[in-house]
């Protein structure tokens, strides 16, 4: 299982406007890729693929980011990148998106669609 040190929440400080803040300067900002998972926590695809996106991750060591972005308490958020289902998986690279799915994968089809993105 992947250490959640390449893992990042946001919308759980008691603060959102800073969490809002910071995620949109991680996006902006990050040289490397960032998997940004939009879920929300009675959401019951988006608890199965949690073990999912930790296993993906950890198998790209570390080449790929992932950042876990509450919808409930980021609704701009989710607004703003027209995400009307969840769980939705945004990959950006500095501020651009690169690729974008809606719903559950497969451990293999998520591996599969990462390692296009990584050298």
């Amino acid at each position: 299982m992947a250490s959640t040190a390449s893992r990042q929440s946001f919308g759980e400080a008691n603060n959102t406007k800073m969490a809002k803040k910071k995620f949109k300067e991680v996006i902006q900002k990050s040289e490397e890729a960032i998997l940004v998972d939009f879920y929300a926590d009675w959401c019951g695809p988006c608890q199965t693929m949690n073990p999912v996106l930790d296993e993906v991750i950890s198998e790209l060591d570390g080449k790929i980011k992932l950042f876990k972005l509450n919808i409930d308490k980021n609704p701009q958020a989710a607004q703003q990148f027209g995400v009307r289902s969840i769980p939705h998986y945004i990959l950006f690279k500095r501020g651009k998106i690169l690729w974008r799915k809606g719903g559950y994968m497969t451990k293999r089809d998520l591996l599969q669609a990462m390692k296009g993105f990584v050298g």
